[in-house]
């Protein structure tokens, strides 16, 4: 089975996702659909704001055409493992068919 790379965001990046949940008012879950991470990962970056240990460190600035990049490899990884899926599913029934 496929697995999903473990990935490392920058202090920017998980403030800028908290922002739009706590200031913008949006859906925790569309946020997360949107920036392409888990919903439980921007669960555990709202409590660590809120617990104020979501500071800006010495990580550079995240532009949106970061932000898109990261959706769209999240995007993109997705799509890999239900092709793989897809192509297992294939072969077990043309084996059943026979």
């Amino acid at each position: 089975m496929y697995r999903i790379p473990r990935q490392s965001y920058t202090t920017e990046f998980k403030q800028e996702a908290v922002r739009q949940v706590e200031i913008e008012g949006k859906s925790p879950a569309q946020v997360a659909r949107d920036l392409g991470i888990a919903e439980q990962t921007l669960g555990n970056w709202r409590n660590a704001y809120k617990a104020g240990k979501l500071q800006p460190g010495t990580g550079k600035p995240v532009t949106p055409e970061q932000m898109e990049l990261s959706k769209l490899k999240a995007e993109n990884a997705r799509l890999k493992m239900e092709v793989e899926i897809l192509k297992k599913a294939t072969a077990y029934f043309a084996r059943e068919s026979l």
